[in-house]
């Protein structure tokens, strides 16, 4: 087994080396066809041995019913717990011989599924994929298991001073019913520890199926080949769902600075930012994306330039806008203080955030940025399992898979003007939320 794993570690490896996509023009390679109702997008790269699949169906948590928040989660959670012709671990010892792998998340929109395995492995990690997709065994055995692990996970995020920062945000930041508002961790545990084997059933039999499954698949492909095996394996399944629809949020009314306390943490996560409005497909987002990095992606972010390189004050700080694939998304700055630190941190942070507001980029970090932002995405595309992921984001993003091709274009034709325009637009310093969660001098608990 080890030495199979290491073959793939190997030849994994050889298609970050080898991959000419990032070259190359990606949407007319593209073989794209409808296979037993799934939305089948195929690019056969020069990588020897190698295929990676990934795809989604829209059955995520914005399709939860109003008594239960966790129900897509938890028959997510369930997909790779068995079948009703394999129990998990039978399909975990067929995969595991070959070195392959099949995963699977739930997101606020979306199920997504990933594989990987050797070329001459495609028909079995089809066949185990369309099983888990299609007949999952929901067996109360391993439900009861799947609840206790989930509640225990859960419980185990109260005290990460990060996702509570963050998840704290996210309620300040976006309006209940939002898909970017999140129940909150009490919530989360009432609805798994309530949840009924057949309340997810139901939800599996109403939301899975392949009307509006995409299926991504790259590598050392014989598309011919996969189209028939995807053909043996999903034919006769029915059903599915089509993408919610999303409003935009509406504003909150909470309170622009929050305190999370935790006792006993040795750093403090903060949070500053806001909702944005704005979906990744709308007119300013690269701009705005563009700006944010100059302001804080990395070490050539102006936020670790200062707060942390010339003060002192953090490890770690940046800025980023996300949550905006499919509905209006978020812009924050998350940081990491020492208590000690903590409001010099915060100070820091946003007389920069003001600095940028207020004054903008300059056509020199742009240049730079520029050169950045494209050779990160031609990089990504350097790899098969890159190359899968940005061929399904941006048919999630609602873009046609050309878009791949004009991105290097769209970013080298950003005007300085453009950027600080999309700013100036879209955010505003004054309205952001603070959000704080650990050991904050002066704070106490919350009364229960």
């Amino acid at each position: 087994m080890k030495r199979k794993a290491l073959l793939f570690s190997v030849l994994g490896l050889l298609s970050s080396v080898l991959g000419a996509a990032a070259h190359a023009q990606i949407a007319a390679g593209v073989t794209r066809t409808r296979i037993a109702g799934l939305d089948v997008v195929a690019y056969k790269t020069g990588v020897k041995d190698v295929v990676y699949l990934r795809g989604s169906l829209p059955a995520g948590d914005n399709k939860a019913p109003a008594d239960n928040v966790m129900l897509p989660t938890l028959v997510g959670g369930m997909l790779e717990r068995g079948t009703t012709k394999h129990t998990k671990n039978e399909i975990a010892d067929q995969l595991e011989a070959v070195g392959a792998s099949i995963n699977f998340s739930v997101g606020s929109h979306m199920v997504e599924f990933s594989a990987r395995c050797l070329a001459k492995d495609v028909p079995l990690v089809v066949s185990l994929l369309a099983e888990q997709l299609r007949e999952p065994a929901f067996t109360e055995e391993e439900f009861n298991r799947l609840k206790q692990q989930t509640v225990g996970g859960l419980q185990r995020a109260l005290e990460s001073t990060d996702f509570r920062a963050t998840d704290e945000f996210s309620r300040a930041a976006f309006s209940p019913g939002h898909p970017n508002h999140n129940a909150t961790i009490d919530q989360r545990i009432a609805a798994t520890q309530s949840a009924q084997l057949e309340d997810l059933k139901k939800f599996h039999a109403e939301h899975y199926g392949p009307a509006h499954l995409t299926l991504v698949a790259a590598g050392d492909l014989d598309v011919a080949a996969l189209q028939g095996e995807l053909a043996k394996s999903f034919t006769g399944w029915t059903g599915g769902t089509a993408p919610l629809p999303t409003p935009k949020s509406a504003p909150t009314d909470a309170a622009k600075e929050q305190t999370v306390f935790m006792p006993g943490k040795t750093s403090v996560n903060i949070v500053i930012g806001q909702s944005t409005g704005m979906r990744y497909g709308e007119t300013d987002n690269i701009a705005l994306r563009a700006g944010t990095a100059i302001l804080g992606s990395g070490f050539t972010g102006r936020l670790m330039a200062n707060v942390r390189d010339k003060e002192g004050l953090t490890y770690g700080i940046g800025a980023s806008l996300g949550n905006d694939t499919f509905a209006d998304g978020d812009w924050k700055i998350t940081a990491t203080f020492a208590p000690a630190l903590l409001e010099k941190g915060i100070a820091s942070a946003k007389r920069q955030l003001n600095l940028w507001y207020q004054d903008g980029v300059t056509a020199d970090e742009l240049a730079r940025r520029q050169d950045n932002l494209v050779g990160s995405f031609q990089v990504g595309l350097s790899t098969t399992e890159g190359l899968t992921q940005t061929l399904l984001t941006t048919l999630h993003r609602g873009k046609d898979l050309g878009w791949i091709d004009r991105y290097p274009q769209i970013v080298r034709s950003l005007t300085v003007e453009q950027v600080n325009g999309a700013i100036k637009k879209h955010l505003n310093p004054d309205e952001m939320f603070l959000i704080k969660a650990g050991t904050v001098p002066g704070a106490a608990p919350a009364a229960k």
